[in-house]
């Protein structure tokens, strides 16, 4: 447990020097994912960690989708809500943190963020713990 707390310590703090370096990116409906690391994580065999930004336009939302492993969502700016299939929303306010696990072979948590401004962006800074070579996320079909 200790060793994995610093594998993703290391990780995250490589991912912000990656991050300012470069990046890559990904979008859908209003949603872009700029990745900033992904990268094998040692001592966890068939493991790799990926952190990403995601960034919704005014209104935006991202669909509904799950993400494979373990994800860690911190909202970094803006306003907007997390609708968790079966549970009640959460408000996504600057400071917030969630965990989601889910099995790559099927979908234990399906999810869709919203942006609830007008006017404003959202950020959120996206931490993926996965089997190797998974996507970032699994689109589901309404």
């Amino acid at each position: 447990m200790r060793r994995t707390v610093l594998v993703l310590g290391l990780t995250l703090v490589v991912g912000i020097v990656v991050g300012v370096l470069g990046h890559g990116m990904l979008s859908a409906q209003g949603l872009t994912r700029t990745v900033i690391l992904k990268t094998d994580l040692e001592g966890l065999a068939g493991k790799e960690g990926n952190m990403f930004v995601a960034e919704y336009t005014p209104g935006a939302k991202s669909g509904k989708h799950y993400h494979p492993g373990h994800e860690f969502i911190y909202v970094l700016e803006g306003h907007g809500v997390m609708e968790e299939v079966g549970k009640p929303p959460v408000e996504l306010k600057p400071g917030v943190g969630l965990f989601f696990r889910s099995d790559p072979q099927k979908p234990t948590y399906v999810h869709e963020a919203k942006n609830l401004s007008n006017t404003d962006r959202m950020k959120l800074l996206v931490v993926l713990v996965t089997d190797k070579g998974q996507p970032l996320a699994y689109p589901v079909k309404e």
